[in-house]
């Protein structure tokens, strides 16, 4: 029985590694080596470059970085704020006001992030608060989409606290303002430090609102990846080159032209 345990187990571990190796790793390692490839004609590249790499800094490439880093940066430390105070404000809220707020602020994680797109791009496109076209919408989609991941993470924090920290701070005459600022938050720093990570890597990777939303001058990289890529250009996309040293301009969010122009359409003339 002891034998067939220790079979057991390593067969379990033998099929995760194979699952991990072929879902993960190969896709990944497949990646890598087309951003170094130059040409590949074969089962492995027949030619390696580095000049995917160097171009991805330059050009259209390296604004679609510097754009991603800002719009990562601002939606998630927003976020963050946004989603601590929720937190914190949702924590001695008990019965059925905790049952109806819970779900509505977790609804935009639940939906797809195509529907926060257009549901932005078609409440924003009138005045008094006409976006559509600018930096803003972006970084409020952008927002809206990680803000139900921080309120969770700082959310779980916050209910594996115990209450006695609180409780010995207020006896010593401490107000709600400094216990919240010099003992609540400090001790659920990590889980502020993961949320913000978290929420910052889903920016940077977010494609379905952007693509429908991004103005000419505010390209991400998740969006100019999907251009290079949708044109065929494979190996430029694994490394982001610039897709500007063609002189190939085409809208690269050909496939949602007909969806923007619709809702443009509603705008007053």
């Amino acid at each position: 029985m002891l034998i067939w345990s220790r079979r057991g187990r390593s067969s379990i571990w033998l099929g995760a590694g194979l699952l991990i190796g072929i879902v993960y790793l190969l896709p990944l390692a497949v990646i890598v080596l087309s951003s170094f490839a130059g040409e590949w004609n074969g089962v492995m590249p027949t030619k390696l470059t580095l000049a995917h790499y160097q171009n991805a800094v330059t050009g259209d490439s390296g604004r679609q970085i510097w754009s991603s880093l800002v719009t990562g940066g601002i939606a998630s430390a927003c976020a963050l704020i946004a989603g601590t105070w929720a937190a914190v404000s949702l924590g001695p809220t008990r019965g059925l006001r905790r049952r109806v707020l819970e779900p509505i602020l977790f609804i935009p994680s639940a939906v797809p992030s195509v529907s926060v797109g257009l549901g932005l791009l078609v409440a924003f496109c009138r005045p008094p608060l006409l976006l559509n076209g600018t930096t803003a919408i972006v970084i409020i989609a952008h927002f809206v989409l990680v803000f139900a991941f921080t309120l969770g993470n700082v959310s779980a924090g916050l209910a594996r606290l115990s209450p006695d920290y609180v409780q010995v701070a207020q006896s010593l005459g401490a107000r709600p303002g400094y216990c919240l600022r010099h003992v609540t938050l400090p001790l659920v720093m990590p889980q502020l430090a993961a949320a913000f990570g978290l929420s910052f890597a889903m920016s940077m990777g977010e494609l379905g609102a952007t693509v429908m939303i991004y103005p000419p001058g505010w390209v991400t990289l998740p969006v100019g990846i999907f251009a290079l890529t949708d044109r065929g250009e494979i190996f430029d996309g694994a490394a982001l080159d610039d897709p500007a040293r063609r002189g190939d301009r085409r809208h690269p969010a050909a496939h949602f032209r007909e969806i923007r122009r619709a809702v443009k359409s509603m705008r007053p003339r």
